[in-house]
């Protein structure tokens, strides 16, 4: 049985990961300082630490006591508006920390890692859909961050022969299909659990952040990717990494849904009033991003098997049980 260290594993898409890899038959390890991530989503077959990745001592402390096999680094702070206000905290936790991960498995040779990354690491599309040789120009320093993982890990891989494959997200939605497990950020900031909480009488109203981009409505433009058709990129990269060494994967539905568009279908599925109030835009949120996952169908077999419809229905379903 593989051990398979998870940082980040009490987070959301951490979470839904773990569980499918539980389900599999792997052992999981998951470390996570619950900064972010909540105890609620630590599933109980799981080998649980927590504390923080600066803390290079407690890493060893878990790499001397399992037999590593592969590592899957979700742990990273993940809103981009508040990146532009504190890069510092960004740059600390999401760079200095992953290095401190990869020193400790260089010390201990292991030389496999999963790297959660983001679409962020494109910045304003000069074309859409994105595919992966699309110039990487971050408009905010959370996809700064990222990328300059996405480099380190490539210089690993030069100079070390570390093995990584980035999985680059667009927007990560919905819940497990059974209902246990869902998005519990703190503060939320992702629109569609933002959404759901107005319909379920938790939130007054919902904040559009601009109505005047070049787009169809006005609104921006996101591509909607279910949390558990990432956790399966996730699985399947793992299982790849040996023949591809490194390499990097767009993950999304290849569809774009406007704000607007999406509160609607919010509407739709809930059968609930959503009350809508406009904003001003946000310092580095792009008019439109949409993926290109054509490279990630070709090379790891992998397709998303759920749409936004979907999405909004196994979310939903989650904030009705949290309120039950």
């Amino acid at each position: 049985m593989k051990n398979i260290l998870v940082t980040g594993g009490a987070g959301y898409i951490g979470s839904h990961t773990v569980k499918i890899l539980l389900d599999k038959g792997y052992s999981v390890i998951i470390i996570d300082n619950l900064s972010k991530g909540n105890k609620k989503l630590i599933d109980p077959r799981a080998k649980f630490y927590n504390f923080s990745l600066d803390d290079k001592n407690k890493i060893l402390e878990v790499f001397d006591s399992f037999q590593i096999d592969f590592v899957i680094h979700f742990a990273a702070f993940i809103e981009a508006g508040e990146s532009m206000k504190d890069p510092q905290i960004f740059f600390k936790n999401n760079v200095v920390n992953t290095i401190n991960l990869l020193e400790v498995m260089l010390e201990k040779d292991v030389k496999k890692i999963i790297f959660s990354s983001t679409a962020a690491v494109y910045g304003e599309p000069e074309y859409v859909p994105i595919n992966e040789i699309h110039p990487r120009k971050p408009t905010n320093y959370y996809g700064l961050s990222k990328l300059m993982i996405e480099n380190i890990l490539e210089s690993y891989n030069h100079a070390y022969g570390l093995k990584s494959i980035s999985l680059r997200y667009f927007n990560a939605s919905g819940a497990d299909e059974g209902g246990s497990l869902g998005e519990m950020h703190m503060p939320e900031t992702h629109l569609i659990p933002l959404i759901l909480k107005v319909a379920n009488g938790s939130r007054d109203k919902i904040y559009i952040f601009g109505d005047d981009y070049d787009t169809e409505d006005g609104t921006c433009v996101r591509d909607y990717i279910h949390v558990n058709d990432l956790a399966d990129a996730h699985i399947l990269a793992m299982e790849k990494l040996d023949e591809i060494g490194f390499d990097f994967f767009n993950l999304g539905n290849s569809q774009g849904f406007s704000v607007k568009k999406v509160i609607y279908i919010c509407k739709e599925v809930t059968g609930k009033n959503i009350k809508v109030e406009i904003a001003k835009r946000r310092e580095g949120d792009p008019a439109r991003l949409i993926a290109d996952y054509s490279k990630a169908k070709n090379v790891l077999g992998w397709e998303p098997k759920r749409d936004i419809y979907e999405i909004v229905k196994t979310a939903w379903k989650w904030h009705e049980n949290e309120n039950s």
